[in-house]
């Protein structure tokens, strides 16, 4: 077999394992949740992560030290989005809503990558994508009111889907600006520097939700989720989505977002007992197929 064919094999292969580690972020959003609060789950979360790759990437650190100072502020952005409101929002859901809905609206990031692209990056909305963002929002709000026109007319919706909603939003923030802010750092170092920041965005949240709502027991099943949480949907996920990308290009490595939503949904049916419900399939059903719109179209520009 050719190198190039064993690459797209390797390839293929990692699309459909990295997304197993990715969804089980869920996984902790709705076990770990139970046994850590949900802010002080997410900064111990990342501050491990920090801790564990520090020790690899120090020297890099050092050496650089310039940079790191100049690029702070948009490191302590990329932290708050990537690793605080998307760390502690999909935690802070998960008390109130299920796997399934949280796969699927999570699912929406590129629609809001494209509207955030349009606003202050002055991408081009054309019809393709105008079509595609209904079709997704509208998915989107199925789930949420869970296919009953009277959720939405009493504005009772469950929380749960409302936090990951926000979460939504802010892997898109994290997203763009982590592709539009070019850095003289390289990824590990960079992803590392990010992590910090992101723990340390959710510090003061975590003694604050351990001083006045939920203070944290140390348990050896505490420990297990803030490791689980660290190495699987941590750094598992990003060193496997880095792989797929070198070998597929960005293009498919986007599909592993489909996965995630699917693999979400087998994680909720055989640990947690969920049920998909009929607003669960049209509902997801809109969503992809907006965001396929959004996507065809944006490879015909390239």
């Amino acid at each position: 077999m050719r190198k190039r064919e064993q690459s797209l094999l390797l390839g293929y292969s990692l699309l459909f394992i990295q997304p197993i580690f990715m969804a089980s972020n869920l996984i902790v959003a709705r076990g770990g949740v139970q046994f850590v609060p949900p802010i002080s789950l997410a900064f111990m979360r990342w501050a491990l992560v920090f801790l564990i790759i520090l020790p690899f990437v120090y020297l890099k650190i050092k050496k650089n030290l310039k940079f790191v100072k100049k690029e702070s502020k948009k490191l302590f952005f990329l932290g708050l989005m990537g690793c605080g409101v998307c760390g502690a929002f999909p935690f802070i859901a998960g008390l109130t809503t299920t796997i399934t809905n949280m796969g699927i609206i999570y699912s929406t990031s590129p629609i809001f990558i494209l509207i955030i692209s349009s606003l202050f990056f002055s991408e081009k909305m054309n019809i393709y994508k105008f079509i595609g963002l209904i079709l997704c929002l509208g998915g989107v709000l199925a789930i949420i009111i869970k296919g009953d026109i009277n959720l939405l007319l009493s504005m009772k919706f469950t929380s749960g889907d409302l936090w990951m909603l926000g979460a939504a939003i802010g892997w898109a923030l994290y997203s763009i600006y982590l592709l539009n802010w070019k850095s003289k750092l390289d990824t590990w170092t960079r992803f590392t520097l990010i992590a910090f920041f992101g723990a340390l965005t959710l510090l003061p949240f975590s003694i604050y939700e351990n001083i006045y709502m939920s203070k944290i027991t140390f348990t050896p099943m505490m420990l297990f989720w803030v490791i689980f949480a660290a190495l699987s949907p941590g750094i598992a996920a990003f060193i496997l989505y880095g792989k797929v990308q070198s070998y597929l290009g960005a293009s498919i490595t986007g599909f592993t977002l489909y996965l995630f939503t699917v693999y979400g949904a087998i994680y909720g049916i055989l640990l947690f007992g969920e049920t998909l419900d009929f607003y669960h399939y049209y509902g997801a059903a809109f969503v992809f197929l907006g965001v396929y719109f959004v996507r065809k179209r944006l490879k015909k520009n390239v």
